[in-house]
């Protein structure tokens, strides 16, 4: 099989060849998964840059303006969470991880790390178009504003707590730095969007991925479930009287702390 060079790659088809494109940057060690997805995705209206390895990705990097990443897991050559972490340095850009294994357990660290989506192969080449796309326009919507906590003005405080949406920071009283993962914060904000709302784990996870809850996806409902736990463990919020995330049983969860914007 002859796979198109990065530089052809580039070329868009489809409905949405009128308009400038979204380039995407698909990292995957087997060639001949490289080459048919990459041809999916140009007919599909995307632009596509191909590579084989974290060290290729790197190197391409700089030569254009990527809209979102897919990173198979098992790439060669250099541990897949040293790239993605790599790649959330360089730029707050989605990414989708690859995977031809269904562990449960790969699939919740994968997603509590911040991945935007978790797709496991074989796919259906519909649903994969759809779940990009999702991702894609939660992308932008977060570029044009996003929702109301991140439109809202440099910080927020509630409960002795202040977050700077546009750092991605969580402090606490003495103005020091509390470590989230990314998916512990869209969380969190995700929640702050919502205020005294109930939100089941189906309409989190909705508004996390864009999309709503498929017969699979009881896996992403755990580490909705995990990360909550992990939030209110950083947060302190063990004391029922001034709790700062309520959980209603049978419902989810609601964030239940007066905010104050400034």
């Amino acid at each position: 099989m002859i796979c198109p060079s990065p530089a052809r790659n580039r070329t868009a088809y489809g409905p949405q060849a009128a308009e400038k494109p979204a380039h995407l940057l698909l990292v995957d060690d087997d060639r001949e998964t490289r080459c048919l997805l990459g041809r999916l995705l140009q007919l599909n209206g995307f632009a596509v840059t191909t590579v084989q390895d974290g060290r290729a990705a790197r190197q391409v990097w700089a030569s254009g303006r990527f809209q979102l990443v897919m990173l198979d897991l098992r790439i060669s050559g250099e541990r897949q969470l040293e790239l993605f972490r790599w790649l959330r340095r360089e730029e707050d850009v989605p990414i989708v991880l690859l995977s031809a294994s269904g562990d449960e357990a790969e699939r919740i660290r994968s997603l509590e790390s911040g991945a935007d989506d978790f797709i496991t192969k074989p796919f259906d080449p519909r649903e994969l178009q759809a779940r990009i796309a999702a991702v894609l326009r939660r992308s932008r919507e977060s570029e044009l504003g996003g929702s109301p906590a991140r439109r809202m003005a440099r910080t927020l405080h509630f409960a002795g707590w202040t977050v700077e949406p546009s750092r991605r920071r969580l402090l606490d009283k003495r103005g020091v730095e509390v470590p989230l993962t990314a998916g512990e914060y869209d969380l969190l904000l995700t929640l702050m969007d919502r205020p005294n709302h109930v939100m089941t784990p189906d309409r989190l996870l909705d508004m996390l991925h864009g999309r709503p809850a498929g017969p699979m996806d009881r896996t992403i409902e755990v580490a909705i479930d995990v990360a909550i736990s992990r939030l209110r463990r950083k947060l302190n919020d063990n004391e029922p009287q001034k709790r700062i995330i309520e959980t209603v049983r049978g419902g989810g969860y609601v964030f239940v702390a007066p905010l104050e914007p400034h």
